[in-house]
């Protein structure tokens, strides 16, 4: 199981390494794994696809690989803060709101607290 766990991680840092349309993806499938994991622990019942779309397309390249490395290592304190970073920002923060509406943002806001 080890070996299966290794291989994994050295695969997803070679293809985060890579700057291709595959490295890609398997680097943001698994930011959004991470993301997806976190909002559903702050933000329990919340449709967490939606929210973690608004995260992964407003964060940087560097913060989806520092985020997607939370899948191998897991989700520290920072991982969290990071994320939580972002759904701050006045451009996800509009994607929220057209994608969840702002009665949930409200909710997602309010579970933070």
């Amino acid at each position: 199981m080890l070996q299966k766990i290794t291989f994994a991680a050295a695969a997803l840092v070679a293809l985060t390494a890579c700057d291709t349309p595959l490295g890609t993806e398997v680097t943001r499938n698994a930011a959004k794994s991470v993301v997806n994991d976190v909002i559903q622990d702050k933000a329990p019942g919340v449709n967490a696809e939606p929210v973690t779309d608004c995260i992964i397309d407003n964060a940087t390249g560097s913060e989806i690989v520092d985020i997607a490395g939370a899948a191998l290592t897991g989700v520290s304190d920072t991982t969290v803060a990071l994320v939580l970073e972002i759904a701050t920002r006045p451009d996800t923060i509009t994607c929220l709101i057209e994608s969840v509406g702002p009665l949930m943002l409200a909710e997602i806001v309010l579970s933070n607290q």
